[in-house]
């Protein structure tokens, strides 16, 4: 299971990230945008996606690990059950939501550095 520390350690991997609050909650940022914030419960993190389709299939293909709740219907974020995902795919949810949000400098340099 991961920890509220697992998903800060692979969110301030990433470039240009920071930690700010957020509802009273850590929510991590690239370039003043967030990406991700973990949720009151403690154990859920929301994580933005690409598009709304994208956000069902996660949820269509492993209910177990990925949800919803209402606020955030029309909205392309989706919810993750800290219990139910693998470290990697932690990394990869935060990288892919951290691209969304990172300036294309910021890209380009990380991308050429990879």
């Amino acid at each position: 299971m991961i920890t509220e520390e697992d998903v800060r350690r692979e969110a301030l991997a990433l470039p240009g990230t920071s930690e700010r609050s957020m509802y009273g909650t850590p929510a991590f940022y690239v370039d003043r945008k967030w990406f991700a914030r973990i949720r009151d419960e403690g154990d859920v993190l929301v994580v933005l996606c690409a598009s709304e389709e994208d956000k069902r299939e996660l949820i269509a293909a492993q209910p177990e690990t990925f949800f919803t709740t209402p606020h955030y219907d029309g909205y392309a974020a989706v919810l993750v059950r800290f219990g139910a995902v693998e470290r990697d795919e932690l990394a990869e949810l935060l990288t892919d939501a951290w691209r969304l949000r990172a300036p294309k400098r910021l890209l380009k340099s990380w991308d050429a550095a990879r």
